[in-house]
């Protein structure tokens, strides 16, 4: 089979099709030929080599993609050869086939297309955990979603304004303030505008009552003590990303006194089954089907030209998701 490999740490150029063994059939485990593979900066971490990689060049990157099952290992069951599936966890996936541990297929519905399963599924569970579990949005919650315009901020938007919170956003740029507002905020700040840098007091201004949020979902890091500022008192931040650097450490007494919440947030501690991802999954996709949920058109990178879209990525020029086909 062909994949995207590479033999040493560096810059996209590092990146070339090559042809390497097919993965084998075991126990437990499908294996799916791809039909479409999210690209995400954990890629990029991996391929500049900032992540611990196991075993030895050549390397392949993924972890997120879609297909079709092509064989079943032993002890499989409620997977059949030919099923529509989908996957946020199974490495190795810049490739056109994939092994795919049983407990992370996630079944298609007939009307949700491989594209679309490859751009929604990482980010969307992600998004789904932090509305539902780190701090379960309520209806009238103020919320405060930093990277507003990313991939994940765009569907945390939108869930939760499905729950009928009011929501305010950050990004970096006029661009991404019009995708942020095209996604749902009810209003976005840049975190630098002007003379005025300091946006904890305008979204404090932005409450209802001068007070500050309930709730802020930082993904940057070295924002987390601006997000505190944002919170009111006995509000949340949820912390659940370093995109801009290490966060600060905090004293428990600061939480203390302020009466303030300091949650951490991790996908995998939140789907550890089966039936965890399936049902996640599927709420997703009913969203979306139902129309509730808008995910724009994927940008389609063929898997050959993987470099290119590596260059786009890290270009910070795009605000959609990026799909690599093989």
């Amino acid at each position: 089979m062909k994949a995207l490999v590479f033999h040493e740490f560096g810059g996209p150029e590092v990146l070339q099709i090559n042809e390497v063994t097919d993965p084998a059939i075991v126990a437990g485990s499908v294996v799916v030929r791809t039909r479409a593979i999210g690209l995400n900066f954990a890629d990029i971490y991996r391929r500049r080599g900032n992540y611990h990689l196991a075993g030895k060049a050549p390397w392949i990157l993924g972890y997120e993609g879609a297909g079709i099952v092509e064989r079943v290992g032993e002890g499989v069951e409620g997977i059949r050869v030919g099923d529509r599936v989908g996957f946020a966890d199974a490495p190795y996936a810049n490739a056109e086939l994939v092994s795919v541990s049983a407990d992370r297929v996630i079944p298609l519905p007939p009307d949700v297309s491989f594209e679309m399963a490859a751009a929604i599924l990482l980010q969307g569970l992600t998004a789904h955990y932090l509305a539902n579990d780190s701090y379960p949005v309520r209806a009238g919650d103020e919320v405060l979603v930093h990277a507003a315009a990313g991939g994940v901020g765009q569907l945390l938007i939108q869930l939760c304004k499905l729950k009928g919170a009011r929501v305010l956003g950050l990004t970096s740029s006029e661009e991404k303030r019009e995708v942020a507002l095209a996604a749902g905020a009810d209003e976005v700040l840049l975190y630098e505008d002007g003379a005025d840098r300091d946006w904890a007091s305008r979204a404090r201004d932005w409450s209802r009552d001068g007070n500050g949020v309930n709730v802020v979902y930082d993904s940057v890091g070295t924002t987390l003590m601006d997000s505190f500022a944002a919170v009111r008192m006995k509000g949340s931040v949820v912390f659940y990303g370093m995109a801009g650097g290490n966060p600060p450490s905090v004293d428990p007494r600061f939480l203390m006194d302020s009466s303030k919440t300091l949650t951490g947030g991790d996908l995998w501690n939140h789907v550890t089954t089966r039936e965890e991802r399936v049902r996640r999954s599927s709420e997703l996709f009913a969203d979306l089907s139902a129309g509730r949920l808008r995910l724009d058109i994927p940008r389609i990178f063929a898997l050959s030209d993987g470099a290119d879209a590596h260059r786009l990525m890290e270009s910070r020029l795009s605000t959609g998701k990026i799909v690599l086909v093989p």
